[in-house]
């Protein structure tokens, strides 16, 4: 991982392979580039004329924008970077904390090879050491696992911020912040790209394990003996049909002041060949993202006791593979669920709500506050809103504002959408309580309304459909790479960090 300092030494005396600078949009019909804040040692160093030069280079100040040239003497660092932040902000305005991890994500991944960079980006306040921080950790991230390392540059070895104070406990807080929540993102996206012969629902269960001694979490593991005896119908549904059998994990978070309690839910199909119900060639490539759920839960319950968060959280992990065999579930059948109510079973390739319905009403017998499941769900999602931002939906209008308040301050795009009772009756079976399909049109706010079915009497509950934002199968942009993305991962810290301040609840 990318280490990540305070630094007491200013810009342009710092030493350092590159210094990273901001340079803005200036306003009116005439103007050019403008340097931004934090970056005045090194124009003074250009003799003023820093913005001039990168004008002649083509620069704008377009926001991801990213030029390179060689620093004048009077700067230690060889190399300047300056990166675009988009139209300069108004008088008594700041850049928005978005458009910083953006511009420090986007200069981290330009700095791909590089040992150590120093950070010369605007910083007025704590807020700004921390998306500065976020933007550049995640930034940086590679992964080269599956790699000989000959041909993959390493990620950028080391970050100095400028501008902050490391001796001020906000900033200080911030940075440490920032830290704690790359490092679990990054984990979240390692288990995202890693290949489904290596993760599976077991392999899955013992990394999360691991993690959890490390860092204090208790965790409790079903495998299929467990699962089968506790009547876990959709896990077992889905996983039948694969050598690789599933797994449900519990991570439980305490604190011992907490006042409030949640749980995070997290689909965790390692790889969804759509079972019996066959994806078709050109859909099922990257289905090894289809656990970013889990991972996402996994990953935010960590960060909530690495942090030490005044608020109870626990995490459940419904890991299965959906494969097609003699064995596996088929079209027709009808899966008795942990809840007690009958699926029939329509599509076998709508399988994430089979194992999601079996974990939300494990995770409502613990009556927390609120219940939260991330899911990589519906194709109709992303047909909606694209490939960057993810639904939200809830059995309650003030708590879904809420998540999707939570998302927005946490550098997450979502939108609240709708959960029309209408749409239930094209769930309604002939032979069981419910079926797992209903009609195509809205097909997204049909999963959601399948999920609500098994959600305790009374319990908040909200779901997070991620499958656009979860893996990028398009260019890097900013400070997400290609392929998994860690997504949902900040909102869920985020929105245990509001809970325990007793904003929510």
């Amino acid at each position: 991982m990318t280490a990540l300092t305070l630094s007491t030494a200013g810009a342009a005396t710092l030493r350092a392979d590159a210094v990273v600078v901001g340079i803005a949009k200036g306003t009116g019909p005439k103007a050019g580039p403008v340097v931004a804040p934090g970056a005045e040692a090194v124009d003074k160093a250009f003799g003023g004329k820093l913005a001039g030069v990168l004008e002649t280079l083509g620069a704008s100040g377009a926001e991801g924008e990213v030029t390179k040239l060689p620093s004048p003497s009077g700067l230690k660092a060889p190399v300047v970077l300056a990166v675009g932040l988009g139209t300069a902000p108004g008088k008594d305005e700041a850049f928005a904390a978005e458009v910083l991890r953006s511009a420090a994500g986007a200069a981290a991944r330009a700095l791909t090879g590089t040992k150590k960079a120093a950070f010369a980006l605007p910083v007025e306040a704590a807020e700004d050491v921390a998306a500065i921080a976020e933007g550049a950790l995640l930034g940086a991230y590679t992964f080269t696992a599956y790699q000989d390392g000959k041909g993959a540059k390493a990620p950028l070895a080391e970050i100095a911020l400028t501008g902050a104070k490391p001796r001020d406990k906000a900033h200080k807080a911030a940075a440490e912040r920032a830290i704690t929540l790359a490092e679990e993102m990054n984990r979240a996206r390692d288990l995202v790209n890693t290949p489904p012969n290596d993760l599976y629902p077991e392999s899955f269960a013992a990394v999360a394990t691991a993690a959890a001694k490390e860092h204090g979490v208790k965790v409790q593991v079903l495998d299929e003996k467990a699962l089968t005896k506790g009547g876990y119908g959709g896990i077992l549904g889905v996983g039948v049909g694969s050598a690789n059998g599933p797994r449900l994990v519990r991570i439980g978070y305490t604190h011992p002041q907490a006042a409030k309690s949640l749980a995070f839910v997290g689909k965790g199909i390692t790889y969804d060949s759509g079972g019996i119900s066959l994806k078709p060639a050109g859909h099922n490539e990257t289905m090894k993202c289809d656990m970013a759920g889990a991972a996402a839960v996994f990953a935010a319950v960590v960060s909530a006791a690495r942090l030490g968060l005044k608020v109870n959280v626990t995490g459940w992990l419904a890991l299965a593979e959906n494969m097609p065999s003699g064995t596996a579930t088929r079209p027709g059948d009808v899966l008795r669920m942990y809840s007690g109510k009958t699926v029939e079973v329509l599509n076998t390739d709508a399988e994430g709500r089979l194992v999601l319905a079996d974990a939300l009403a494990k995770a409502s017998e613990e009556n927390p506050d609120a219940i939260v499941d991330v899911a990589t769900l519906t194709g109709a999602m992303m047909m909606a809103l694209g490939s960057r931002t993810f639904g939200v939906m809830a059995n309650d209008d003030a708590f879904r504002t809420a998540v999707h308040e939570t998302a927005e301050e946490a550098g997450e795009p979502s939108w609240p959408m709708p959960l029309p009772a209408d749409l239930r009756k094209g769930m309604d079976s002939p032979t069981a309580d419910i079926a797992n399909m209903g009609e195509r049109m809205g097909g997204g706010l049909v999963a959601g309304l399948f999920l609500k079915e098994f959600v305790g009497e009374g319990i908040t509950w909200a779901h997070l459909d991620i499958a656009g934002p979860a893996y990028n199968e398009g260019a890097p942009f900013g400070y997400t790479p290609k392929g998994g993305t860690g997504s949902a991962v900040r909102t869920l810290v985020r929105l245990a960090e509001r809970t325990a301040d007793g904003e929510l609840g």
